[in-house]
């Protein structure tokens, strides 16, 4: 961070007390950068852990200097205040998530970022940076994340960073009696806007923070957090997501990812099977989940044939190399053969059926979803629900009361660094005696 401090005036504070100090502040549930600040000046053991002497601690002010520093913008939000309001729209069904509000399909997202990649020239660069260099890549080092056979969890989350939203007018339509305009309005907190969260069935404003778990990770530690509107559905954060982090951290090769339902479209089994990742995504029911295959067998929603007599055929293995699943009649053992009163086929074995994944890879994956291997796999998906608890519970994220991008950010990374953190230590020791260290 020495680019970020001028040459001239007196000594600055160190940033890695400024960061460590900050870091314990998240840790002891102190909310207010103004009454952490009373309280470095009233508890010397804080003060001694954050790095400074009893007596000679820093400032509020000093506090949002460092913030400002660690901002690589100079306006404190990503997009500009002035915008159109946007609002999810309520779910017929209770329980339901919210249709996207975007006009645009996440095939048209794939594409775009397939031939225009992300730039990693972003506002919070500088904190990702910090991030990654001094508690990403140790992780990693000590073994906790496997760099080169990543499996990834996806989940979005609804974030609270107000009671309702804070927007003005910029239009004189109230004057004219028009009080239900469509014109601009100017908002204090132009990232936000108004989403639906589906686990309380109610509006709210904030943001959806969408994050990447490495599933396969013990301590369910968090790979990637970033944050978008609210109203933004998850499969789109999702594809926002992913190419960030492509461009953020480009040695990491994913092998698999486990989604859930709402993520269930086609261009993400294509795109993953284009680039050698194994999709672990539930099937969501409302987009059609049986069609006839080879005209005569009806699929299911698990990717089972059912065979002529109504019965789910017997799964019987997989050629991953020409990539197809093998299944054969459900009446037949390998002594006796088919037993079934009106076989469907001539064979002593009953008919076989081979799914070729490049024909559906949406319903046929491999391995199959009935299969002992998927549901193994696809049960580490909740590394990401446990994760979003450890941030918004554990860290109370949702208590900052922030009211631009940029202090959410400092926090958010911030709270994802003390996870890490909080991984390195051992059975007996405590995130203050590591701190202490």
């Amino acid at each position: 961070m020495k680019d970020r401090y001028s040459v001239f005036g007196p000594m600055p504070r160190l940033p890695s007390c400024m960061l460590r100090s900050y870091m314990l502040s998240l840790e002891f549930k102190v909310t207010s950068v103004t009454a952490w600040s009373a309280v470095l000046k009233t508890n010397p053991l804080y003060a001694i852990v954050s790095g400074f002497h009893f007596g000679d601690t820093p400032g509020v002010g000093t506090f949002y200097d460092f913030f400002d520093r660690l901002w690589l913008s100079e306006k404190d939000n990503l997009q500009p205040r002035l915008r159109l309001p946007k609002k999810a729209t309520k779910p017929s069904k209770k329980g339901a998530k919210a249709e996207a509000v975007e006009r645009v399909t996440v095939e048209d997202l794939i594409n775009r970022f397939t031939a225009e990649p992300i730039s990693t020239d972003q506002p919070y660069s500088l904190l990702f940076d910090i991030y990654k260099d001094q508690f990403l890549d140790v992780s990693v080092e000590n073994g906790l994340i496997d760099p080169h056979g990543l499996s990834l969890a996806g989940d979005g989350m609804p974030v609270y960073t107000s009671a309702r939203e804070r927007k003005k007018r910029v239009c004189n339509c109230h004057v004219n009696g028009v009080n239900d305009c469509l014109c601009l309005r100017s908002f204090s907190q132009p990232d936000c806007d108004i989403g639906w969260d589906s686990s309380r069935d109610c509006f709210y404003s904030g943001y959806d923070l969408y994050s990447f778990t490495a599933s396969d990770s013990v301590n369910d530690l968090p790979v990637f957090p970033l944050f978008h509107p609210a109203s933004r559905h998850d499969s789109h954060a999702f594809v926002y997501s992913f190419f960030t982090m492509g461009a953020f951290l480009p040695e990491f090769r994913i092998l698999k990812l486990l989604l859930d339902s709402a993520h269930d479209a086609m261009p993400v089994y294509e795109y993953c099977r284009t680039n050698g990742i194994v999709p672990f995504i539930d099937l969501n029911e409302k987009r059609g989940v049986k069609l006839m295959y080879k005209d005569d067998f009806v699929v299911g929603g698990d990717g089972v044939p059912v065979c002529l007599a109504g019965l789910k055929m017997r799964h019987d293995g997989s050629d991953k190399k020409m990539r197809r699943l093998k299944f054969r009649c459900p009446l037949t053992s390998r002594k006796y053969g088919c037993s079934c009163d009106n076989p469907c086929s001539d064979s002593k074995f009953g008919r076989t059926v081979h799914l070729q994944t490049k024909d559906n890879p949406r319903i046929f994956n491999i391995p199959s979803r009935d299969s002992v291997e998927w549901r193994d796999e696809y049960k580490n998906r909740t590394s990401a629900e446990r994760c979003n608890k450890r941030m918004k519970i554990d860290f109370q994220l949702e208590s900052g009361n922030h009211r631009s991008s940029k202090m959410w950010y400092c926090r958010l990374y911030c709270i994802a660094m003390l996870q890490h953190l909080n991984a390195w230590a051992l059975p007996d020791a405590s995130l203050f005696d590591l701190l202490m260290a």
